[in-house]
């Protein structure tokens, strides 16, 4: 199935499900009142100790001080919900001067955004990463201002790799497949934790597609969901890696990101895609952990080195309550270095800005999170400015594990996702 998406094929996966903590000022109903500013922003912490609440307390409070005439008004909403609770408030009359959230297109394509142009100064707007700046971008203008972001590389456990006599990480699938059943002979529980349950398959889905020289879309920016290197992969997958058992005992469809990395923190993974913060989580724990680029498939030209997987998440603003240049004052100050790069300290995340990449808190970025950053500066994004994502994402997430289940049909699953997507963008005609 081949379509055109709007604008550069791109971003936004949100990073995280959690719980919903107690936000800072009142949620509010319609349009801030006098200088008051309406920010509707995704939970990043998992208890009351992380939550966002301090970080937002600080930086809307020092934003006062410097602009007396301006409060800024903050509601914190889980990342399960806050993508559907904005777009309720926007359909309701009561859109939020700003919000930080999984997407933006459906919004653009609405003509419900300011651009960045509308609210940014030409530096602030040219300083964010390049292939985020391109994810952010609908119809060639910048409408999600990427915030903070995040790529994917391969993690080991090198305890246990030496336990099952692996003496280096895999370049190629095969070496994944060979260190996968060593890992498996010495017992380990997930030699590879595959996770393709609904909360995140279509990150794990792009990883492995990528690695094959396919991915969700070609190189003129329109879907290939169901293509033949993407059909390819998902045979090999389910021959060498499910049926002889090396992802673990739970099934893929029934495995979710949070499940991976819980167990790969317990010590039960030998190998799995993860991003910044699980490195640091598993150093805490004491765990010995190696990080490389996702192996190739050995189809490929030994020279290639296909792109790993970004995601962003994003800062939108709303016209509905007219208020281009308070929120052009607010955001100008939120992307201070200083200020992101306090926010990408608290949660190991990486900085969406040139300038906050290079001068983050706490004295710069461990050579873990240099690595992952050097990833991002060339990581393919997901198409998240086509309108059609969030339907074609959600296909991705709730059908792709059937492709490697017992007597699973990888072409038939994708050519059914590949339909979905269809159907999905002639619903938006």
């Amino acid at each position: 199935m081949r379509r055109r998406i709007s604008g550069p094929a791109a971003t936004a996966l949100v990073l995280g499900l959690l719980p919903q903590l107690s936000g800072c000022g009142a949620p509010g109903g319609g349009a801030g009142d006098g200088g008051t500013l309406r920010l509707v922003a995704a939970e990043y912490g998992d208890t009351p100790a992380t939550s966002s609440k301090a970080y937002w307390e600080k930086v809307t409070g020092a934003f006062t001080d410097a602009n007396p005439g301006i409060k800024v008004e903050v509601r914190l909403l889980p990342w399960a919900d806050i993508d559907r609770e904005v777009s309720r408030m926007v359909k309701a009359g009561e859109a939020p001067d700003v919000a930080l959230m999984g997407s933006y297109s459906d919004f653009a394509a609405q003509g419900k955004l300011y651009s960045a142009e509308e609210l940014l100064s030409v530096g602030a707007e040219a300083n964010f990463l390049q292939p985020l700046a391109d994810a952010g971008t609908f119809d060639n203008r910048l409408y999600g201002l990427p915030f903070v972001a995040s790529s994917r590389l391969l993690f080991y456990n090198k305890a246990l790799f030496t336990r099952a006599g692996v003496t280096a990480p895999p370049k190629t699938w095969s070496q994944l497949k060979a260190a996968a059943k060593a890992l498996k002979d010495k017992g380990v529980k997930y030699p590879y934790a595959l996770p393709l349950g609904p909360e995140e398959a279509h990150a794990e889905a792009l990883i492995w597609e990528l690695s094959n020289g396919g991915g969700y879309a070609d190189g003129r920016g329109s879907y290939s969901l169901d293509s033949e290197e993407n059909v390819r992969t998902w045979q090999w997958v389910r021959d060498n890696l499910v049926t002889p058992g090396l992802v673990g005992p739970t099934a893929p469809s029934e495995t979710n990101r949070a499940d991976a990395f819980a167990a790969f923190l317990r010590g039960e993974v030998g190998m799995l895609n993860g991003y910044p913060s699980l490195a640091h989580e598993a150093a805490a724990k004491g765990i010995d952990v190696g990080t490389v680029a996702m192996p190739v498939s050995d189809s490929l030209d030994s020279g290639e080195s296909p792109p790993t997987v970004g995601v962003a998440d994003w800062m939108v603003a709303f016209k509905q309550n007219d208020r281009r240049a308070e929120t052009g004052k607010f955001l100008e100050f939120v992307y201070q270095d200083k200020n992101l790069a306090d926010f990408v300290d608290r949660y190991h995340l990486l900085p969406a800005t040139t300038s906050a990449a290079r001068t983050p808190a706490g004295g710069g970025l461990s050579q873990t999170d240099e690595d992952f950053l050097s990833a991002l500066r060339t990581a393919r994004l997901y198409p998240v400015n086509d309108p059609s994502w969030v339907a074609v994402s959600d296909a991705i997430k709730r059908n792709i594990g059937r492709a490697v289940a017992p007597g699973g049909d990888p072409k038939a699953v994708l050519e059914d996702i590949a339909h979905k997507a269809e159907q999905a963008a002639a619903d938006r005609t």
